[in-house]
């Protein structure tokens, strides 16, 4: 009998799978996998997951090089949850962290454990910066600090990030009008981090964007545009 006989998937074909040091026993994350994502885990030895916003299965590591490397697989009484120990190379957590749970609430405020072990930001934005800085903007608005920009937005809510959208969006009209390629340099570049910002406060990952641009790839624009309106 297979490892996927025993377990219960849910009716969107997902298990939540937590991830823990083998060395440890520290959890590191939690995320979910879909058969596909278990059948890879045991193939490889390498975890692999389903990410729900992104829409497809990814393999730990395959941006980073922080792989989890397989110890032991374990699932629960009711088979509808994995626990996997790993030995992890790098950080689990995107913010470089050793574990994704460094946030402990303490009564009536949050407490920070522990510093960054690697620099992520420099590491995620060599493969894809528009993920890198989608990910600083949550960390930002989970984790504020008392001079944050991104959280000050968040406060003021969907409203003033929309009004920023549009008012960069209109600076970023009259640099191309301008014709001055730096300055249109400048203005795209803020017009990208508050739409990022929107979209986190969405929580959509560039990756979904992505997505929908692979989806239009090689279709007419005037096709496409009927079909959303038929």
């Amino acid at each position: 009998m297979s490892l996927l006989e025993q377990l219960k998937f849910d009716a969107q074909g997902l298990l939540p799978c937590i991830t823990q040091d083998a060395a440890t026993g520290e959890v590191l994350m939690l995320a979910y996998m879909n058969a596909e994502a278990v059948e890879n885990t045991l193939k490889t030895g390498k975890v692999h997951y389903y990410s729900r916003s992104r829409g497809r299965q990814w393999l730990k590591g395959e941006s980073s090089g922080h792989f989890q490397l397989v110890r032991q697989i374990r699932y629960d009484c009711d088979g509808d949850c994995l626990l996997i120990q790993v030995e992890q190379i790098g950080a689990a957590c995107h913010t470089g962290r050793h574990s994704c749970f460094y946030s402990r609430w303490e009564g009536d405020q949050v407490a920070i454990e522990g510093a960054p072990t690697v620099d992520a930001t420099a590491l995620y934005a060599r493969t894809d910066i528009l993920d890198a800085v989608y990910h600083v903007i949550q960390d930002r608005r989970r984790n504020p600090t008392e001079k944050s920009y991104v959280h000050s937005l968040f406060t003021k809510g969907l409203d003033k990030i929309l009004s920023k959208v549009g008012e960069e969006a209109t600076e970023t009209a009259v640099a191309g009008k301008g014709g001055d390629r730096d300055e249109l340099i400048y203005e795209l570049a803020d017009l990208q981090f508050h739409l990022l910002v929107l979209q986190a406060w969405y929580d959509l990952p560039p990756e979904r964007v992505y997505a929908e641009l692979r989806r239009r790839f090689g279709q007419s624009g005037i096709e496409e545009k009927q079909s959303r309106t038929q």
